[in-house]
């Protein structure tokens, strides 16, 4: 059989067991914070740059609407929108996934996150933010493997959006 007639191996599946793993060391990490460090407390990892805190986020990225006067709405709001993302993203897996590229890997990554934190979400009416970088004077707000996740995820697909494309 030539290789032009030939089936190329489907790799949805592929793409679904790294979102899954993704979901995976999202959770492992944040019960190990849960277990060894108390909410409001850190530990330095590296003086004055990292550190490994344990916070709570009633808010969306970076605590946005963290102190808002209605936290449930902002939370069902925050629900729904990572649903609805979610259910996005495996729609666009299921169109774009079945073979392995940039644009496919960032959507699993951005899926395993957004399910990562929807279940902090649901769950524990929070999500648990841990990593705490500081560089120079500045303080980066804190976030979790789910958020690093969806970052890198859409960093790659700004990148493949602004790569020149073959003609």
């Amino acid at each position: 059989m030539s290789t032009s007639l030939q089936t190329r191996r489907d790799a949805r599946p592929l793409l679904f067991v790294l979102s899954a793993l993704v979901i995976v060391l999202d959770r492992l990490s944040k019960l190990w914070v849960i277990k060894h460090i108390a909410p409001g407390r850190n530990i330095a990892v590296i003086p004055r740059v990292f550190r490994l805190s344990h916070v709570l986020n009633t808010g969306a990225a970076f605590s946005m609407f963290d102190e808002a006067k209605n936290p449930d709405t902002v939370r069902y709001m925050l629900i729904g929108f990572s649903l609805i993302a979610a259910l996005v993203v495996v729609g666009l897996i299921w169109k774009l996934g079945r073979t392995i590229n940039v644009t496919s890997i960032a959507l699993a990554l951005i899926l395993g996150g957004a399910i990562g934190n929807l279940y902090d979400r649901w769950k524990l009416m929070h999500v648990i933010d841990f990593l705490e970088v500081h560089i120079y004077h500045y303080h980066w707000p804190d976030f979790n493997v789910a958020d690093s996740a969806i970052v890198v995820g859409a960093c790659l697909l700004l990148i493949e959006m602004l790569r020149p494309q073959k003609s």
